[in-house]
């Protein structure tokens, strides 16, 4: 069946239209026209939101996990359109989609399953210690509680995963915390068909109407007016470094600020060690070559830069690297913007002092082709414009003199969401000297991999120290990130009647 959004707004249950329309602009099929928010629609949606919550908020955990698992339920029930209008719209393959979808109700069943365990309360009970001297102790109980009403913003590069049901919003509704989800305007006909499905969860299970609204549109105004309201109490966001910052200082500059868990951006740095160079420098490139152009390098921890010794091994790698991204075809990327900035980003790389392009493909419109640049490890720390990232599929291959100049370049690293270390067992003195500083740039560290791919799993971290994201001690996937919107809450000799039930006897 084939969905036609019909371009409203979802606040409090109810479909609303705006006077003022945009329209969306698809990689193929047709446009359609979308209401622009307003800060009085944001006002109305926020206010929603905290009605809600006081119901919401002290739900259990077994109805909040139903409505977790009937969203994920709704959604697959619109699979087939839902594939459709996110191709239209993104650009991206039917099969991309299709796994994508998979992450995303998958994502939702798992914070369901998590907070049945109930490991997220973290709950801690001190007895009472009446005998003890000189002053007795109190009971104190201890559990996590919900914040209160969450905004989110929707990402360009994950048209489902990281936005309307994404990471963010399950881990918030997971919490017990209502959220307002502000479109991402690359793909608006995929947010509202995702709303749909969670408006028919929210009838179906009976939640309060305001504990989702989307809001689609309205420039930087809106996003404005959502991380300033006062009934916001927390914001997730994926994007840009530039528009991350922004929101951040807004956040931080309220009367009564609130935290702002950005994931920003990263260049994801490969290290490649003398040993496996020598053996498999070929296979390394390769794979590398796949990983920086899948998804037309789209992705958050696309591995940007590698480093190796100058050398023989180095040369081996980056003339097989460059076949390897001579047979990749153009790719349509997210919208014309994101590829004009790629194709900007690329230009001032290769003009900066020292770089030698070793490939560069020509593409027009929103299309990509992959480039390849090459720097000495002296040029590469004398120019630190190159030390950002650049969103599509850049590569940066740093030769270095030594060991000594990759582990001063390793120092020198702004906060990353992954380092990667490929090695062999006789590089393994070498690695143990580059963990300490890795371990401390980044949130997650690899060994023989490729970055791209995140697991959605209860160990994953996907975060690290700014500029990768905002606060370096959370993740947007995984299970550990409900605890972005959780608070604890003490409980000092208080009758068990007032306790959360989790904390009660029995």
């Amino acid at each position: 069946m084939t969905f036609i959004p019909h371009g409203r707004h979802l606040i409090a249950g109810d479909w609303i239209a705006g006077a003022v329309t945009f329209r969306s602009d698809p990689a193929h099929g047709p446009a359609h026209a979308f209401s622009e928010a307003t800060p009085a629609l944001v006002d109305q949606a926020c206010r929603a939101a905290e009605d809600a919550f006081w119901t919401y908020g002290q739900t259990t955990r077994v109805d909040r996990a139903a409505f977790l698992n009937a969203i994920a339920d709704e959604i697959e029930a619109r699979a087939a359109a839902i594939t459709a209008i996110a191709c239209q719209e993104s650009g991206l393959p039917q099969a991309r989609i299709e796994g994508e979808r998979g992450r995303t109700t998958g994502q939702l069943r798992l914070f369901a399953s998590h907070i049945l365990k109930d490991d997220h309360l973290d709950i801690r009970i001190d007895p009472a210690l009446p005998d003890r001297q000189p002053l007795p102790r109190p009971e104190i109980r201890m559990i996590q509680r919900p914040l209160g009403p969450v905004a989110v913003f929707g990402a360009s590069n994950f048209p489902l995963a990281f936005s309307t049901a994404g990471g963010d919003t399950a881990s918030a509704l997971a919490a017990g915390c209502p959220v307002v989800l502000r479109g991402h305007q690359a793909h608006p006909g995929t947010a509202e068909i995702v709303a749909e499905a969670f408006h028919a969860a929210i009838t179906g299970c009976g939640m309060p109407a305001g504990v989702f609204s989307l809001l689609q549109g309205g420039g930087n105004a809106v996003g404005q007016a959502l991380v300033t309201h006062p009934l916001i109490r927390a914001v997730g966001f994926t994007g840009s470094l530039r528009g991350g910052r922004a929101l951040f200082d807004l956040c931080a500059g309220r009367p009564e600020p609130i935290p702002f868990f950005g994931e920003l951006g990263s260049i994801n740095p490969m290290f490649l060690l003398p040993a496996a160079m020598a053996a498999r420098a070929e296979g390394i490139a390769q794979g590398w070559a796949a990983s920086l152009t899948m998804g037309a390098g789209q992705f958050c921890t696309n591995p940007g830069v590698v480093i190796a010794v100058a050398g023989p091994d180095a040369e081996r790698f980056a003339d097989t690297a460059c076949a390897a991204l001579g047979q990749v075809a153009a790719q349509t990327m997210l919208t014309g913007g994101i590829a004009e900035a790629y194709r900007a980003g690329c230009k001032a790389a290769c003009e900066a002092p020292g770089v030698q392009t070793l490939t560069a493909g020509a593409a027009e419109g929103s299309a990509a082709l992959p480039v390849l640049l090459r720097v000495t490890g002296d040029d590469w720390q004398a120019n630190p414009a190159l030390h950002h990232e650049v969103f599509g599929p850049l590569g940066i291959l740093i030769t270095v003199r030594d060991t000594a100049q990759m582990i001063e370049i390793a120092r020198a690293l702004e906060g990353q969401l992954t380092c990667t270390l490929h090695m062999d067992a006789d590089d393994t003195e070498l690695a143990r000297r580059l963990m300490p500083v890795l371990e401390r740039k980044a949130g997650r560290v690899l060994a023989n991999g490729y970055p791209t791919g995140v697991e959605v799993c209860d160990a994953m971290v996907h975060g690290g120290p700014y500029p990768a994201s905002t606060n370096f001690g959370a993740t947007s996937v995984g299970t550990m990130a409900i605890r972005r919107f959780l608070r604890p809450v003490a409980y000092q000799n208080m009758p068990g009647a007032l306790l959360p039930a989790e904390l009660q006897e029995g």
